[in-house]
């Protein structure tokens, strides 16, 4: 398989691409109108929130991507346009037509997402005037203010990009994200963008997204609250010039590798930037009969508050570990199961260990915060991604609106 290397950059890394982030008044002088636009045709592939109360910019970019073809992508922040009814509807479509008439394309390859405060009608005096202003400005130096145009509680943008070689040719994956609090997706996470300068049939795009999805974007938590607009779109233009990938083979495993290699460094970003967060909190499973029982274990574990709490505090308490898989709904032997925080074991056969507090004190006190739990049942694994639970998270929803 083609070697996959991290390189600089984002959404613009890969050929064709150009994107902008401006400033539009919504959210008082911060950037918060982003445009992402390829110079060609693109395969397109979605993937977007469970929750049935879906944003009206999820639904109609839900609509444009079903013909597998797109060309750009406009996003604001600072307003969800969640829950506003017939309106909602009609400002994203407003977004979308905008967008592609200054662009030169039809509204119907204009993807569109929104993030922010739900249940507040988007100031469309200010948000189609930001759209021209981002089309103006599109350059391929436009990424970092891209991903700083679609922040909301973030206190850092996201970007990543990585290049491989495909049939001889040098292929680029990049990426943005963003998300911060109501991050426990079924899907994806808030928002994310990929680009990509491969050349792949939408199908097999869509196959690649998922399967990144799954085991990134949908491997990460921070409050257990799934979001009313997250969105992962990818978009893919060929200009790398590799022969187009349509079926199973080692280009489309590369591919996958490098995709899944920008999701997870999007992903992992997220959880780090949890609300109030002070630890990256990483859960890895093995020894697991199945990769979807140690996904399910490990999903329960970075998301009980419990042991979100005692991290905060660092606190050696197993005892909720173990308790968290249980719940989980995976299929394992509780009589069979370590735990260790960091490299001490703390818990053997489903059971207590003596162990040295003081080693699992010192594991618990750094930034990253890593808990295995060994299932000794088989031979699948799976990580997932959370933050531990702090005073700050309350002070942060407690006054989202102001």
């Amino acid at each position: 398989m083609p070697k996959v290397k991290q390189i600089p950059g984002g959404v613009t890394a890969p050929r064709g691409f150009t994107a902008a982030g401006v400033s539009a008044g919504i959210k008082n002088g911060k950037k918060d109108v982003a445009v992402i636009f390829s110079d060609r045709e693109a395969a397109a592939a979605g993937v977007f929130t469970t929750n049935r109360v879906k944003a009206a910019p999820v639904q109609l970019t839900m609509r444009h991507i079903e013909s597998g073809r797109a060309r750009a992508v406009v996003v604001n922040s600072g307003n969800a346009n969640a829950c506003n009814g017939p309106r909602g509807l009609e400002d994203a479509r407003a977004m979308a037509a905008r967008a592609g008439e200054l662009l030169g394309v039809p509204a119907q390859q204009v993807l569109v997402g929104s993030t922010g405060v739900i249940g507040q009608p988007l100031p469309m005096d200010k948000v189609l005037p930001g759209i021209e202003r981002a089309v103006a400005e599109l350059s391929r130096e436009g990424c970092s203010d891209a991903a700083e145009a679609i922040m909301t509680t973030d206190t850092f943008a996201k970007e990543a990009a990585v290049t491989l070689e495909l049939g001889g040719r040098e292929t680029v994956v990049g990426g943005m994200a963003k998300g911060s609090g109501m991050i426990h997706p079924n899907m994806a996470t808030m928002l994310g963008f990929i680009t990509t300068d491969a050349a792949i049939a939408p199908g097999w795009l869509d196959k690649a997204l998922l399967q990144a999805v799954e085991r990134t974007f949908n491997m990460i938590t921070v409050d257990g609250d799934t979001s009313t607009n997250d969105m992962v779109v990818a978009l893919a233009n060929g200009a790398a010039g590799n022969r187009v990938i349509d079926g199973e083979g080692p280009d489309f495993t590369a591919f996958c590798a490098a995709l899944e290699e920008v999701c997870r460094n999007l992903a992992v970003a997220i959880a780090r930037d949890g609300e109030g967060a002070t630890k990256l909190l990483e859960v890895r499973v093995r020894g697991a009969r199945t990769e979807r029982d140690a996904r399910t274990a490990a999903r329960a574990v970075a998301a009980s508050n419990l042991v979100k709490s005692a991290v905060f505090g660092e606190d050696a308490n197993w005892g909720r570990v173990l308790c968290a898989v249980g719940y989980s709904g995976a299929d394992f032997d509780p009589d069979a199961v370590d735990v260790f925080i960091g490299d001490e074991k703390v818990a053997e056969n489903g059971a207590v260990l003596p162990f040295s507090e003081e080693r699992a004190a010192r594991a618990l006190a750094g930034k990253h915060v890593v808990i295995t739990i060994d299932m000794k049942t088989g031979d699948a694994g799976a990580t997932a991604w959370g933050c531990d639970l702090t005073y700050d998270y309350v002070r942060i929803n407690g006054s989202y609106r102001t």
